[in-house]
C-alpha cells in the first residue's frame, strides 16, 4: 500500500495495487486528474510555513470575495418571446455590464480628446494674438486722426553702392570714423582767447573771413580750408601772437594746409603777394616751423569737414544741393569763435547736416540711418543746430559777408538765399 500526506489533520489514503503499477510503468495520471475525494489546487512551493498559511488566507479571501459578488439572475420573456436574463441589483449598487463599459470608454475618451483640443486652441491663441473688437476699434480711430505708430525706420548701408570702389575704402571706413572720433575727444580746443592779450573773437572772425575769400581766389579744395582753420586755432591755444603776426599766423598755417590736402600747392610767393607784401619769405618759413613744432607736426586730425562728408552721405538720398547748404551752415560756423570751442568737429557738422534738412524741408528730418552714423539724437545736436540758425538769420546783415557771397553764386545753388529754418531757433 502507498500513503500519502495531504494535510496534518486528513487521514492517510490507499492507493489501489493497479495505480502502483502505473507508476512503476510511468503511465501515472498527474495528480490534479484524479477525480478522488481531494480536491486539490495547485499552489507555489513556499518554504516558509507563516508564508505559506498567509497565501492560504488569501486564496480564501478570494473566494469568499467571489461567492458574495455572484448574486441570483432571474430570466423573464421579453417582448419578443426570447428570454432574457436580468441581473438582480442590490440598493445603492450600481452594476455595469460591458456594454456599458465599453460606451463609458467612448465617451471618456472623447473627452479627453476634447480637453487636447481645448489645450491646444489656448496654446494657438497664446501664440496668436486675438484682437477684440475694442482694440480693432480703438486702432482704426487712430489711424484716422494720424496717431499710428509709424514702423521704425530701417538703417540703410550707405557704402553698399561704393563695394567695388578701391578710393572708398569700404573694408576700413567705420575703422577710420573711430578714429577721427577718438582723436576729436583726445584733443579738444579749449577757451584759449583769453589767454590771448593782443586779440580778441572779432579780429579772429575778420582773419576767417578773408582766409574763405582767399581759398576761392586760388580754388583749394574744401578739406584745405577746414584744416587751415584747425591749424590756426591749436597754434593760438599754444602761442600767445601779437596782433602783427595774426596774418602771419594765417597764411602759414593755409600754406601747411596746401602742402597736405593740394596735389598743386601755391607757392610761399603767392601767399605773399596776397599779402600785399606785409611778410617775406622768410618770416612765412619761420612761422611754418614754428606752427610744426608747437603741433608736433601732427596734421591728421579730424575736422567738420571729414564728418560733414559721411553724414552728408547718409541723409539718404542726397543730392548737390543739400551738400551744398550743409557746407555753407558749416563754413559760416567756422567764423564763429563760441561754435569752436563749445563743440566738437562731428557735433558741429552734425548739427549742420540737421538745419540743412530743415532748410530745405527734407522729410524725414533725422532718420534712424543718420543716428546710426553720426552717434548723436536730435536732441544732442539741438543747442548748436540753434546758434547756426542765429548765425544765418544774422549773415545777411553782417560786414564779413565772403560766406555768404560764395555760397550766393548759382554753382553752389544759392543755398545762402534760401529763408532760414526759424523755428528751430524758437524750439
Amino acid at each position: 500500500m502507498d500513503f500519502r500526506t495531504l494535510d496534518q489533520n486528513q487521514a492517510p489514503i490507499k492507493v489501489p495495487e493497479e495505480n502502483k503499477q502505473k507508476k512503476e510503468g510511468g503511465t501515472r495520471r498527474p495528480l490534479q486528474e484524479i477525480s478522488n475525494l481531494v480536491d486539490f489546487h495547485p499552489a507555489p512551493i513556499i518554504k516558509n510555513l507563516g508564508a505559506l498559511s498567509l497565501a492560504n488566507d488569501q486564496r480564501q479571501a478570494e473566494k469568499n470575495k467571489e461567492k458574495n459578488q455572484e448574486e441570483p439572475r432571474k430570466q423573464l420573456e421579453g417582448r419578443d418571446g426570447k428570454k432574457v436574463t436580468y441581473k438582480l441589483e442590490p440598493e445603492n449598487v450600481i452594476v455595469i455590464s460591458s456594454d456599458d463599459e465599453e460606451e463609458i470608454d467612448e465617451k471618456r475618451e472623447a473627452v479627453n480628446q476634447k480637453k487636447k483640443n481645448l489645450s491646444g486652441n489656448r496654446s494657438n491663441r497664446k501664440k496668436k494674438k486675438i484682437h477684440s473688437l475694442t482694440s480693432v476699434l480703438t486702432a482704426r480711430s487712430k489711424l484716422a486722426c494720424g496717431l499710428a505708430s509709424k514702423p521704425r525706420d530701417q538703417i540703410v548701408n550707405i557704402d553698399a553702392a561704393d563695394a567695388d570702389n578701391e578710393l572708398a575704402v569700404v573694408e576700413y571706413v567705420e575703422e577710420i570714423y573711430n578714429f577721427y572720433k577718438l582723436t576729436e575727444v583726445e584733443n579738444p580746443l579749449f577757451d584759449y582767447m583769453p589767454c590771448q592779450s593782443h586779440i580778441n573773437k572779432a579780429m579772429r572772425m575778420i582773419l576767417v573771413d578773408w582766409l574763405v575769400e582767399v581759398h576761392t581766389k586760388f580754388e583749394l579744395l574744401p578739406e584745405t580750408l577746414y584744416l587751415t582753420i584747425n591749424l590756426i586755432d591749436r597754434y593760438l591755444s599754444r602761442k600767445i601772437v601779437s596782433r602783427r603776426e595774426l596774418q602771419l599766423v594765417g597764411i602759414s598755417s593755409m600754406l601747411l594746409a596746401c602742402k597736405y590736402e593740394e596735389i598743386w600747392a601755391p607757392e610761399v610767393n603767392d601767399f605773399i603777394c596776397i599779402c600785399a607784401n606785409a611778410y617775406t619769405k622768410e618770416q612765412v618759413l619761420a612761422m611754418e616751423k614754428a606752427i610744426l613744432e608747437k603741433l608736433e607736426w601732427n596734421l591728421t586730425v579730424a575736422t567738420p569737414y571729414v564728418f560733414l562728408v559721411r553724414f552728408i552721405k547718409a541723409t539718404v538720398p542726397s543730392d548737390k544741393k543739400m551738400e551744398n547748404m550743409a557746407f555753407y551752415l558749416a563754413e559760416n560756423g567756422l567764423m564763429y569763435y563760441q561754435i569752436i570751442v563749445s563743440f566738437c568737429p562731428s557735433i558741429i557738422a552734425a548739427a549742420s547736416v540737421y538745419v540743412a534738412m530743415h532748410t530745405l524741408n527734407s522729410a524725414p528730418v533725422w532718420t534712424e540711418t543718420l543716428t546710426h552714423y553720426t552717434g548723436y539724437s536730435k536732441e544732442q545736436i539741438k543747442e548748436c543746430a540753434q546758434m547756426l540758425v542765429r548765425l544765418q538769420l544774422a549773415s545777411k546783415d553782417s560786414k564779413l559777408k565772403s560766406v555768404y557771397r560764395k555760397f550766393s553764386s548759382a554753382d553752389k545753388d544759392a543755398v545762402a538765399c534760401l529763408p532760414p529754418a526759424r523755428h528751430l531757433n524758437c524750439q
